[in-house]
């Protein structure tokens, strides 16, 4: 009797452990891991709406693209992330080339139209961000704003504009310079640059420096400007827009990214996240929020602040042929990193 008592406590005892590990495996299914180089404020807006919505958990791993990027790429099939987010294309392509992604569900992918994601389907564009010039209203008169990005390599403009050279953002920039004027275009360019431009740390700070006279003008994205003009001025009250549209280099419409590792074991979890940030209620969070970043799926239209993202006019440029590695070197060729 005492035997079978030990025997049936012991069974009880296992069924409670084996209880205990599903369902902790359960739980561990509700939650998935996103390597994110997008705003962490913009990317914690779609969380924590796909998770009231679908019950799935997600964890931020926040860093920037190239960062990440290089990191999937180390990591290669031994990867934790479930997803990679972006604020540029460059590092998607990185990965990809890398072998890195599953394919998405073509119902994602048939919420985005074939301009704001990569011919091979391999990953979408999540959001978009226009190129600028923006220029300080008292220096510089309209009629002598530059028609194209090209014409910040002549000697005039020398001293008297500036980029953040460093950061991706620019970056993605020349990428897309390289893959649409080649490359002894690109590095003619970035010779130019060199002599001419006044290099700032990011598209904050040559934003303050135009609106602070220190230069006449700077290239930034689109987002930085409305963002300030949306709240006090301070950093741009001075300062207005110049769109180069005509499908010009300086015209270029960086998408944001966001794709499916291979290596998740996550894959339906993964597969809804990137579906639900291009669904309408995912694109609703870009026009609605603060962000002021552009819609790019389900037919949702910008902020109405912003110009609609079909009168920029801009350059047809295939996301998944930038390359940030060929950008990063030409770019320390010219000495500017």
């Amino acid at each position: 009797m005492a035997r079978w008592k030990v025997l049936t406590g012991a069974l009880v005892a296992i069924t409670a452990l084996a209880a205990t590990a599903c369902s902790s495996s359960s739980s561990d299914d509700t939650e998935i891991l996103v390597y994110n180089a997008q705003h962490e404020s913009l990317t914690k807006e779609w969380v924590e709406a796909f998770t009231k919505e679908t019950g799935i958990k997600v964890t931020l791993r926040q860093g920037g693209d190239t960062d990440l990027g290089n990191q999937l790429v180390a990591e290669g099939k031994a990867s934790p992330a479930d997803v990679f987010l972006t604020e540029n294309s460059p590092a998607m392509a990185l990965v990809e080339n890398a072998g890195l992604f599953a394919d998405l569900d073509p119902q994602t992918l048939a919420q985005v139209p074939d301009q704001y994601r990569p011919s091979t389907g391999k990953w979408t564009g999540v959001a978009a961000r226009a190129t600028v010039f923006v220029y300080n209203t008292t220096e510089l008169p309209v009629d002598q704003l530059p028609a194209s990005l090209l014409d910040l390599q002549n000697p005039q403009w020398k001293g008297r504009w500036s980029a953040g050279v460093s950061g991706a953002d620019f970056q993605a920039i020349v990428a897309a310079l390289l893959e649409l004027k080649g490359e002894d275009a690109t590095r003619a360019w970035l010779k130019g640059m060199k002599d001419n431009a006044i290099v700032s740390q990011n598209n904050v700070t040559t934003m303050k420096g135009v609106n602070a006279g220190q230069f006449d003008g700077g290239v930034i994205y689109h987002y930085y400007w409305y963002r300030d003009q949306a709240k006090t001025k301070e950093n741009s009250g001075n300062t207005a827009l110049h769109y180069f549209k005509h499908q010009d280099p300086g015209a270029f419409v960086s998408i944001s990214g966001g794709g499916v590792l291979a290596s998740s074991k996550k894959q339906e979890q993964a597969q809804r996240f990137v579906q639900f940030i291009v669904s309408k209620a995912g694109q609703e969070v870009l026009r609605d929020g603060d962000s002021m970043e552009y819609p790019v799926a389900s037919g949702v239209a910008a902020n109405p602040a912003l110009p609609p993202l079909d009168s920029l006019e801009a350059p047809k440029v295939d996301p998944s042929k930038l390359n940030s590695r060929e950008v990063t070197r030409l770019m320390t060729e010219a000495g500017l990193l």
